[in-house]
Protein backbone atom coordinates (compact mmCIF):
# COMPACT_ATOMS: atom_id res chain seq x y z
CA UNK A 1 0.00 0.00 0.00
CA UNK A 2 1.20 3.08 -1.21
CA UNK A 3 1.86 6.11 1.51
CA UNK A 4 -0.62 8.50 1.20
CA UNK A 5 -0.64 12.36 0.44
CA UNK A 6 -1.76 13.54 3.72
CA UNK A 7 -1.65 16.96 3.37
CA UNK A 8 -4.73 16.65 1.75
CA UNK A 9 -6.99 15.59 4.65
CA UNK A 10 -7.20 18.07 7.92
CA UNK A 11 -5.14 17.18 11.13
CA UNK A 12 -7.85 15.41 12.97
CA UNK A 13 -8.24 12.82 10.20
CA UNK A 14 -4.42 11.99 10.11
CA UNK A 15 -4.98 11.77 14.32
CA UNK A 16 -7.93 9.22 13.82
CA UNK A 17 -5.39 7.03 11.56
CA UNK A 18 -2.48 7.86 13.38
CA UNK A 19 -3.59 6.25 16.84
CA UNK A 20 -4.77 3.18 14.84
CA UNK A 21 -1.65 2.51 12.63
CA UNK A 22 0.24 3.15 16.72
CA UNK A 23 -2.24 0.47 18.00
CA UNK A 24 -1.39 -1.73 15.47
CA UNK A 25 2.54 -1.43 15.78
CA UNK A 26 2.00 -2.12 19.05
CA UNK A 27 -0.09 -5.26 18.25
CA UNK A 28 2.64 -6.63 16.23
CA UNK A 29 5.48 -5.93 18.55
CA UNK A 30 3.70 -7.54 21.18
CA UNK A 31 2.83 -10.77 18.54
CA UNK A 32 6.12 -12.07 18.38
CA UNK A 33 8.57 -9.28 17.43
CA UNK A 34 9.81 -8.39 20.41
CA UNK A 35 11.93 -10.93 22.79
CA UNK A 36 9.85 -12.40 26.28
CA UNK A 37 11.10 -9.77 28.37
CA UNK A 38 10.15 -6.60 26.73
CA UNK A 39 6.12 -5.31 26.16
CA UNK A 40 4.83 -2.63 23.96
CA UNK A 41 2.02 -0.27 25.27
CA UNK A 42 0.19 2.67 23.60
CA UNK A 43 0.68 5.39 25.88
CA UNK A 44 1.05 9.12 26.24
CA UNK A 45 2.47 9.62 29.83
CA UNK A 46 5.87 7.98 30.51
CA UNK A 47 6.66 7.85 33.83
CA UNK A 48 9.85 7.08 35.76
CA UNK A 49 13.36 8.74 34.55
CA UNK A 50 11.86 10.31 31.95
CA UNK A 51 10.43 13.94 32.53
CA UNK A 52 6.55 13.27 32.40
CA UNK A 53 4.73 14.39 29.16
CA UNK A 54 1.36 14.74 27.45
CA UNK A 55 0.94 15.13 23.40
CA UNK A 56 -1.80 15.45 21.47
CA UNK A 57 -0.88 12.08 19.65
CA UNK A 58 0.20 8.76 21.14
CA UNK A 59 3.64 6.97 21.55
CA UNK A 60 4.72 4.03 21.19
CA UNK A 61 6.58 2.75 24.38
CA UNK A 62 8.76 -1.24 25.09
CA UNK A 63 9.41 -1.55 28.25
CA UNK A 64 11.39 -4.07 29.82
CA UNK A 65 9.70 -6.56 32.12
CA UNK A 66 10.83 -4.49 35.39
CA UNK A 67 8.75 -1.60 33.47
CA UNK A 68 11.72 0.73 32.15
CA UNK A 69 11.24 2.30 29.34
CA UNK A 70 13.88 1.59 26.72
CA UNK A 71 12.90 2.45 23.36
CA UNK A 72 9.55 4.99 22.18
CA UNK A 73 8.30 4.81 18.54
CA UNK A 74 7.09 8.41 17.59
CA UNK A 75 4.31 9.12 14.36
CA UNK A 76 4.93 12.93 13.73
CA UNK A 77 1.55 14.36 13.96
CA UNK A 78 0.50 18.09 12.44
CA UNK A 79 0.21 18.86 16.05
CA UNK A 80 3.74 18.91 16.60
CA UNK A 81 4.47 21.66 14.14
CA UNK A 82 2.07 23.20 14.55
CA UNK A 83 4.07 26.25 16.43
CA UNK A 84 7.47 27.02 16.94
CA UNK A 85 6.79 25.65 20.77
CA UNK A 86 5.07 22.75 19.49
CA UNK A 87 8.14 21.81 17.59
CA UNK A 88 10.91 22.45 20.14
CA UNK A 89 9.02 20.23 22.31
CA UNK A 90 8.88 17.70 20.17
CA UNK A 91 13.07 18.01 19.43
CA UNK A 92 13.88 18.58 22.68
CA UNK A 93 11.76 15.59 24.02
CA UNK A 94 13.75 13.23 21.24
CA UNK A 95 17.09 14.74 22.51
CA UNK A 96 16.40 14.05 26.02
CA UNK A 97 15.16 10.28 25.78
CA UNK A 98 18.29 9.68 23.76
CA UNK A 99 20.52 11.40 26.14
CA UNK A 100 18.87 8.93 28.88
CA UNK A 101 19.59 6.36 27.25
CA UNK A 102 16.10 5.59 25.36
CA UNK A 103 15.92 4.58 21.41
CA UNK A 104 14.17 6.18 19.40
CA UNK A 105 12.15 5.54 15.92
CA UNK A 106 10.57 9.01 14.41
CA UNK A 107 8.04 8.44 12.04
CA UNK A 108 7.00 11.80 9.44
CA UNK A 109 5.21 11.16 6.80
CA UNK A 110 4.70 14.88 6.28
CA UNK A 111 7.01 16.84 4.44
CA UNK A 112 9.30 19.80 5.65
CA UNK A 113 7.65 22.99 6.12
CA UNK A 114 9.23 26.46 8.02
CA UNK A 115 10.11 25.00 11.15
CA UNK A 116 12.06 21.86 9.89
CA UNK A 117 13.08 22.62 6.25
CA UNK A 118 15.43 19.74 6.13
CA UNK A 119 13.44 17.53 7.93
CA UNK A 120 13.06 16.23 11.57
CA UNK A 121 15.72 14.12 11.94
CA UNK A 122 18.10 17.25 10.69
CA UNK A 123 16.02 19.14 13.72
CA UNK A 124 16.68 16.51 16.23
CA UNK A 125 20.25 15.55 15.26
CA UNK A 126 21.20 19.47 15.46
CA UNK A 127 20.55 19.04 18.99
CA UNK A 128 23.75 16.07 18.84
CA UNK A 129 25.97 17.81 16.00
CA UNK A 130 25.00 20.01 13.11
CA UNK A 131 25.67 18.46 9.78
CA UNK A 132 24.58 19.03 6.42
CA UNK A 133 21.80 17.47 4.76
CA UNK A 134 20.08 17.57 1.28
CA UNK A 135 16.55 15.93 1.42
CA UNK A 136 15.80 14.09 -1.94
CA UNK A 137 13.65 15.96 -3.86
CA UNK A 138 11.29 13.36 -4.61
CA UNK A 139 11.74 11.79 -1.42
CA UNK A 140 10.83 14.49 0.89
CA UNK A 141 9.60 12.31 3.93
CA UNK A 142 11.21 11.37 6.83
CA UNK A 143 12.05 7.49 8.96
CA UNK A 144 14.83 7.82 11.59
CA UNK A 145 16.01 5.20 13.82
CA UNK A 146 18.50 6.39 16.63
CA UNK A 147 20.49 3.98 18.70
CA UNK A 148 20.88 5.89 21.96
CA UNK A 149 24.12 5.05 22.77
CA UNK A 150 26.88 5.46 24.43
CA UNK A 151 27.30 6.85 21.41
CA UNK A 152 24.14 8.02 19.74
CA UNK A 153 23.94 6.31 16.05
CA UNK A 154 20.90 7.43 13.88
CA UNK A 155 19.72 5.35 10.44
CA UNK A 156 17.39 7.54 8.40
CA UNK A 157 15.38 6.35 5.27
CA UNK A 158 13.52 8.75 2.78
CA UNK A 159 10.63 7.91 1.33
CA UNK A 160 7.44 9.72 -0.70
CA UNK A 161 4.10 9.78 -1.34
CA UNK A 162 3.40 6.53 -3.50
CA UNK A 163 6.12 4.38 -2.03
CA UNK A 164 5.86 1.98 0.24
CA UNK A 165 7.33 1.83 4.12
CA UNK A 166 10.62 -0.26 4.87
CA UNK A 167 11.18 -2.04 7.66
CA UNK A 168 12.66 -0.07 10.58
CA UNK A 169 15.03 -0.32 13.46
CA UNK A 170 13.79 -0.72 16.80
CA UNK A 171 16.70 -0.55 19.05
CA UNK A 172 15.96 -2.04 22.35
CA UNK A 173 19.68 -2.35 23.40
CA UNK A 174 22.75 -0.48 21.70
CA UNK A 175 23.28 -2.13 18.78
CA UNK A 176 20.43 -4.85 19.09
CA UNK A 177 17.35 -3.56 17.26
CA UNK A 178 13.90 -5.59 15.96
CA UNK A 179 12.48 -4.68 12.76
CA UNK A 180 9.17 -2.69 12.82
CA UNK A 181 6.51 -3.98 10.48
CA UNK A 182 5.36 -0.46 9.51
CA UNK A 183 4.49 -1.06 5.98
CA UNK A 184 2.05 -4.37 7.27
CA UNK A 185 0.68 -2.28 9.93
CA UNK A 186 -0.33 0.63 7.91
CA UNK A 187 -1.67 -1.40 5.49
CA UNK A 188 -3.88 -2.80 8.37
CA UNK A 189 -4.89 0.63 10.04
CA UNK A 190 -5.79 1.52 6.45
CA UNK A 191 -8.21 -0.83 6.15
CA UNK A 192 -10.10 0.09 8.84
CA UNK A 193 -10.02 3.77 7.88
CA UNK A 194 -13.59 5.29 6.61
CA UNK A 195 -13.90 4.49 2.87
CA UNK A 196 -15.57 7.93 2.22
CA UNK A 197 -12.23 9.80 3.78
CA UNK A 198 -10.33 6.73 2.15
CA UNK A 199 -11.72 8.79 -1.06
CA UNK A 200 -10.59 12.26 -0.04
CA UNK A 201 -7.30 10.62 0.01
CA UNK A 202 -7.46 8.20 -3.23
CA UNK A 203 -9.24 10.84 -5.43
CA UNK A 204 -7.32 11.97 -8.54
Amino acid sequence: MPIHDWTRVDAGLFHHFHQQWATYVCNALNSGKLPPDYFALVEQNIRGPIPAYLRKASSVTVRHRHGDVVAVLEIISPGNKASRAEFQALVQKSATLLRQGVHLLVIDLFPPGKRDPQGIHKAIWDEFEEQELELPADKPLTLAAYDAGPECVAYVEFVGVGDSLPEMPLFLRPEFYVPTPLEDTYQTAWAMFPATLQGLLTAS
